[in-house]
């Protein structure tokens, strides 16, 4: 372990010397990998110091105890004794999770998609109230989110919608958030007051570049058509929508939005490359999670994961058996007490798994 920690603090040591250097300022993206690794690397190298500085604390603290000290002084120093060895403790855990092995894709972007499910019109509302909900969140991160399809209905719902959302770590904080999400509301078009049950499904996906994965263009057929709905005279004159479907899974993406058969390709190839990996990713964890015991993770995208209960101002996380009593809240993009409490669960389970020594 100390190894380990050793290798952190060179690491970032070295970083800080590249980052100084011309060649490095000049090669943007070389620039941003290294802006980011170091600011990954810092809090971390922050808290190993701490630790080491602890340990030779705790050190100088016992030999001054074996040497004699009166009896004040050597009250002072077992107090101090007993406070740096709680903080040492405390340490060593957090250094632990520190250490866990990282998602490869806890740092990338992602593609969400919101489908309104069972309960019609309700449902497609209440997929509107989630596109509001998380976009507040991520303006409250500081993160980018750009819509990159969307069905809506008449009523102002979303039959479906696809976004991606850009920033610091996105994947990290929002993959817990896939599956059925269920409301408990009355609609508004329910003239007797009854609660009704909707739900919608969440399937997040982190941003696939060609470097991380390629499709093979043989493998993808490409249809281009007339668009259809709101957008003018274009809709009927100009062929800019487009269909890509990748043949050995048979997924299936269309994009129309943007009057650019060109941009409506790009999106869409954001889209599917997403798809294909995440299923070839959901395959592979299918296989591991059938020989071992599952945390958090992805999960079952069929699986109820939350409830929001309107008449009684609550949200329930069903896979920790958290509840907030305060709905509105959370609707308003208020999600940091869900989401910490799901990554800090994910990682006591890895820890508990894991299981390994103290340091």
């Amino acid at each position: 372990m100390f190894e380990q920690l050793d290798t952190l603090i060179f690491r970032f040591e070295e970083i800080l010397e590249l980052l100084s250097d011309p060649s490095v300022i000049a090669d943007t993206n070389r620039l941003r990998e290294l802006t980011i690794e170091e600011s990954d690397l810092r809090p971390k190298v922050e808290k190993i110091r701490r630790y080491k500085q602890v340990e030779q604390e705790l050190a100088d603290t016992e030999e001054m105890l074996n040497e004699g000290l009166d009896a004040e002084m050597a009250e002072m120093a077992k107090m101090e004794l007993a406070e740096l060895k709680e903080e040492r403790e405390t340490l060593q855990e957090e250094i632990k999770i520190m250490m866990l092995p990282e998602d490869p894709n806890d740092g990338k972007n992602i593609i969400m998609e919101i489908r309104g499910a069972a309960g019609g019109d309700e449902a497609q509302l209440f997929a509107g109230d989630l596109l509001n909900m998380y976009t507040k969140y991520a303006d409250s991160q500081g993160w980018n989110v750009e819509v990159l399809d969307a069905n809506i209905t008449g009523i102002g719902g979303y039959k479906e919608v696809s976004i991606m959302i850009s920033g610091h770590k996105v994947y990290s904080k929002l993959k817990f958030e896939n599956g059925a999400h269920r409301v408990q509301r009355v609609p508004e078009t329910e003239s007797q007051g009854r609660v009704h049950t909707s739900t919608a499904t969440v399937v997040v996906m982190p941003e696939v570049e060609d470097i991380d994965f390629e499709l093979n263009e043989n493998d993808i057929r490409v249809d281009i058509y007339h668009a259809s709905g709101a957008g003018g005279q274009h809709v009927n004159k100009t062929a800019s929508a487009v269909r890509l479907t990748h043949i050995p899974t048979n997924t299936v993406v269309a994009m129309q939005d943007e009057r650019s058969q060109l941009k409506n390709r790009e999106k869409a190839m954001k889209v599917l490359r997403a798809r294909v990996f995440d299923q070839m990713q959901s395959e592979a964890q299918s296989e591991i999670d059938a020989s071992r015991k599952l945390a958090v993770g992805t999960g079952d995208r069929s699986e109820r994961i939350r409830t929001y209960n309107f008449p009684q101002n609550r949200v329930t996380d069903h896979r920790i058996g958290l509840t907030i009593q305060q709905l509105d809240s959370i609707l308003n993009g208020k999600l940091d007490e869900i989401i910490d409490s799901l990554v800090m669960y994910d990682q006591t389970q890895k820890l508990e798994e894991l299981n390994g020594p103290k340091l």
